[in-house]
C-alpha cells in the first residue's frame, strides 16, 4: 500500500507544481470536451424538441434507434470515426486524423443520443396545452421551440450534464481517433492508462483525481438539477 500513498502524494504535488505533462494532458480534455458539447447543444435541443413534440411516421423507430445509441460503445464510434478520417476514408484528405477536433467529433456522436434522448423526454413531458396556446397567440416554429426550451430548460441542463460526464469519462474514441500523441491528442483518460501501464502511478494518481473532481462536481450539479426539473 506505501506505493499508493506515495503515489497520491506526488500527484499531489505534480498538481500543485503545475507539471507541463500533467496539464497538457487537462488541457486537451477541456478543449475536446467543450468542443464536442458545443456540437451536442447544436444539434442535439432541437433534434430532441423535434422528436418529442411532433408526430411522424416512424417515430417509435427512431427513438428506438436513439435510445439504442445512449449505450453505443466508444470503441465502436472510434472505430467508425477512424474509417471515415482515415486516408482511405471518404474523409481523409481533410488530415483531421489524430488531432484533436476528430476527437471532438467522435465525442460528438457520444453525446448526442444522450441529449436528443433526454430533451425529446423533457419535451414530452411538458404540458401538452403549451405548444397549442403559443400557436393561438401567433407565435412562430422558431418562437414555439425557444418557448419550450424555456419552459424545460432544468432538464435540458441535466441532459447537457450527463452528456458532459460520459464524454469526458471517455477513452476509447480519444485513444482510436487522437493517438495518444504527447503534448497534442493526449487527454486525462489515455495519460491515466498509459502512465498506470509504465508504472507511473503519481501521474496516473494526479490526472485521476482531476477526473474524480470532474465526476463529483457533474454530479452535484446533476442532482441539483433533478430537484429544479422535478419542482
Amino acid at each position: 500500500m506505501d506505493f499508493l500513498l506515495q503515489g497520491f502524494f506526488q500527484g499531489f504535488v505534480l498538481l500543485l507544481s503545475g507539471d507541463p505533462e500533467t496539464y497538457s494532458a487537462i488541457w486537451a480534455t477541456v478543449a475536446v470536451s467543450t468542443m464536442a458539447m458545443i456540437a451536442s447543444l447544436a444539434l442535439g435541443i432541437p433534434l430532441g424538441f423535434l422528436l418529442g413534440h411532433k408526430t411522424f411516421r416512424g417515430k417509435k423507430v427512431v427513438r428506438t434507434i436513439v435510445d439504442t445509441l445512449l449505450s453505443f460503445p466508444t470503441v465502436v464510434i472510434g472505430l467508425l470515426v477512424y474509417a471515415f478520417l482515415t486516408h482511405r476514408g471518404p474523409f481523409g484528405g481533410a488530415g483531421l486524423l489524430f488531432t484533436l477536433p476528430a476527437i471532438a467529433i467522435g465525442q460528438t456522436i457520444l453525446g448526442l443520443p444522450v441529449i436528443i434522448a433526454m430533451t425529446a423526454t423533457a419535451v414530452e413531458a411538458l404540458d401538452r396545452r403549451l405548444p397549442m396556446t403559443l400557436t393561438t397567440l401567433g407565435a412562430n416554429s422558431r418562437q414555439i421551440l425557444w418557448a419550450t426550451v424555456i419552459e424545460a430548460r432544468f432538464s435540458i441542463m441535466l441532459a447537457a450534464v450527463s452528456a458532459y460526464g460520459r464524454i469526458v469519462s471517455e477513452v476509447g474514441i480519444s485513444m482510436m481517433v487522437g493517438g495518444n500523441i504527447k503534448w497534442h491528442t493526449r487527454t486525462i483518460t489515455t495519460a491515466i492508462s498509459l502512465e498506470t501501464g509504465k508504472g507511473e502511478f503519481a501521474v496516473g494518481i494526479a490526472l485521476g483525481m482531476v477526473l474524480l473532481t470532474v465526476a463529483l462536481v457533474v454530479n452535484v450539479m446533476a442532482s441539483g438539477l433533478k430537484r429544479k426539473a422535478v419542482q
